[in-house]
Order: structure tokens, then C-alpha cells, then sequence
């Protein structure tokens, strides 16, 4: 079986796009959206936002990725707590339907065509949703308020149905909930509410391969519990020792597949590293791991999963690495690696 190489989510934005002025741009971009408002007719969101998303999107299919992941360029957790926030203020947790959207979705389904003719082949697209957990962690804290956290369950659900496309330009391929704290803080409450909680979140139809994506591998076996989910996603590259605690075997008798991270994504270790080196001012190559070092990674985790291995790609999010470029080579180099040695 190919396995399929995919990205996280977070990409660098483009360096004539100010920070400040492209999270403006975004939220003015998310509530014109919720109201069914045109973005094309609006100059400032056209240009800081919508073409930037557009533009982002393309130089990472361009890497070769088999699935890619919208280009994440805000704060992931602001993402999806702040229309939570909105919500709040009418008494719950549950945003509302018109509100679950993620805009780097809507503006990849209308312009699908364009980008399709562009890329020249149908886009196959990853969602990535921060989970109800990490949302609940930072909202709310470790005390168990059942009712609260399936509300986030909840919205998590509906934020992840409005995203699943299904055109003659593109196609979700990939829902994925982001439970980066899971593992390394917990709510107060038992394995079988965990595993409740994310079944409910990953409550939706269609033709889907449903994941979560883990930093920490502790928990990875209550994970495997949840019924409606496809592949478990972990770090390896910067997290060797994240295989200890996984077997081909586990996923065989939970009857789940597995997406391994192979290329190293921290890049303040990376970059702490080439200074030790003497490197002060690395180059955009320097900053990425050489394609042979990635296909062994790449080979020791097929070797160990076999056919239980359906997808791979770097570690995490590239939101903090430097340069577009910088994220392009490694995505690119990734790619190469893998398709080396398949």
C-alpha cells in the first residue's frame, strides 16, 4: 500500500504580508464569510488575505504533496476559541453553524478551479481542527465539566463537517483534530469520557479518513479506542522514542492505521543546533534535514508499521520556520525522500 505524504497545517506567511495586518484581515474575512458576504469585492481582504491564501496553498501543492493541508497562517487555537468566545456570549459553548466555518476552506472551494487548472490535477485536501480537548485545556482548564466539554465536542463536529468538499476540483480527503496538550496535561475524567468526547467530535459523514494528530504518544492507547477514527498521528523525527510506545500489533487489533512524522519541524532546536556549529546565519538549506537522513527515518517506521503505515510527513506545523521557501524545501524534500524509497 502507497503511503501518502501529507503536511500539518501551519505555513510562514509570504514576507510582504505584515502579521498584524493579515489577523485583521482574517477576522474581518471569517465574519463577511458567516454573513455570505463577497470577499472578492472587498480590496483590503482581497489582497491581505484571500490571494495570500490562495498563493500559500499553491506553493505548497507544488512541493508534490500527495494531501495538503490548507495553509494555516493564524494562531491555530484564536482559530476556532474565538468564534467559541462569540458564542459564549449567548450562553454556550456550541457555535453556531453559519459561524463553524474556516475560511482558508471557503476560499480553497470557490477558487478550486483555478487552482485546479493551475496545479493541474484535483485537489486533495487536509483539514486540520484543533480538538475539543486542547480547546477545553485552554478554555476551561483540567476541572471535568461533562456538560462543557461535549459542547466543544460538539463544535469541533461542526466546524469539521463544514469543511468535508467533494467537487470535479477538490476533495477532503483528511479531517484532523490537533490535540497537541492530550498526553502532556489532563482533563479530570476517565479514559471512557476522553474517548466519548472525541467519538462525538468525529461525528460526521462522509468519505473522510478521520485523524489526530498527537505531540505526546503517552495516551496513544486510549486513542486507539475511539471507534470512528481512521489513522492516530505522532512525532517521530524530533521524538524517537514516540515509536516505543506504539506496535503494529496495537493498530492491528483496533484495527487502525498510523501517520508517522519524519522530518523535524522545531525550528528553534534546529537553528540552536547550527549555532553551536558556528552556523550564526543559516542558509535556507542548512535548515533542513538532508533528504538521506529523512528516508531512513521514513524506512525504520514502515519496517516497524508495514501496510498498518498509511501516511507520513514532516513532524508538525511549519507556522514558525522563517521563510516560505524555507518550509517549501522541506515539504519538497520530504516528498523526495519518501517517494525514493517506496
Amino acid at each position: 500500500m502507497e503511503v501518502l505524504v501529507d503536511d500539518i497545517g501551519s505555513f510562514p506567511l509570504p514576507q510582504f504580508v505584515e502579521r498584524k495586518v493579515f489577523d485583521e484581515a482574517y477576522r474581518l474575512a471569517r465574519e463577511k464569510i458567516a454573513n455570505g458576504k463577497n470577499l472578492k469585492e472587498d480590496t483590503f481582504l482581497f489582497r491581505n488575505f484571500y490571494e495570500v491564501v490562495v498563493d500559500s496553498f499553491l506553493k505548497k501543492l507544488k512541493t508534490g504533496l500527495d494531501v495538503a493541508n490548507y495553509p494555516q497562517h493564524y494562531d491555530i487555537h484564536k482559530q476556532f476559541a474565538e468564534p467559541v468566545h462569540k458564542a459564549m456570549k449567548r450562553g454556550t459553548y456550541i457555535v453556531e453553524e453559519k459561524d463553524a466555518i474556516i475560511p482558508e476552506v471557503h476560499i480553497i472551494n470557490e477558487e478550486a478551479k483555478r487552482i485546479h487548472e493551475s496545479f493541474g490535477k484535483k485537489i486533495a485536501l487536509r483539514v486540520c481542527v484543533t480538538g475539543p480537548l486542547e480547546l477545553y485545556l485552554k478554555e476551561v482548564g483540567t476541572t471535568l465539566y461533562k456538560d462543557v466539554l461535549f459542547m466543544f465536542a460538539e463544535t469541533v463536529r461542526r466546524f469539521a463537517k463544514n469543511a468535508i468538499l467533494n467537487s470535479k476540483y477538490v476533495k477532503t480527503e483528511v479531517v484532523s483534530l490537533d490535540e497537541p496538550s492530550f498526553g502532556f496535561h489532563e482533563i479530570l475524567a476517565d479514559k471512557d469520557i476522553i474517548v466519548e468526547v472525541l467519538e462525538k467530535a468525529l461525528n460526521f459523514e462522509g468519505d473522510v479518513q478521520k485523524h489526530i494528530h498527537m505531540h505526546s504518544p503517552t495516551r496513544i492507547i486510549d486513542v486507539l479506542e475511539v471507534r470512528n477514527l481512521n489513522v492516530v498521528s505522532i512525532e517521530y523525527a524530533a521524538s524517537p522514542r514516540s515509536l516505543e510506545y506504539i506496535s503494529k500489533s496495537m493498530l492491528e487489533k483496533m484495527d487502525k492505521h498510523i501517520r508517522v512524522g519524519i522530518s523535524r519541524t522545531d525550528i528553534d532546536s534546529i537553528i540552536a543546533e547550527l549555532y553551536e556549529k558556528g552556523i550564526t546565519k543559516p542558509e535556507t538549506w542548512q535548515l533542513v534535514e538532508d533528504e538521506e537522513i529523512i528516508r531512513k527515518r521514513f524506512e525504520k517506521a514502515r519496517e516497524k508499521f508495514g501496510e498498518r503505515m498509511s501516511f507520513t510527513g514532516p513532524d508538525c506545523g511549519l507556522g514558525g520556520w522563517p521563510t516560505q521557501e524555507a518550509a517549501q524545501l522541506l515539504l519538497e524534500r520530504t516528498v523526495r525522500a519518501v517517494k525514493s524509497a517506496s
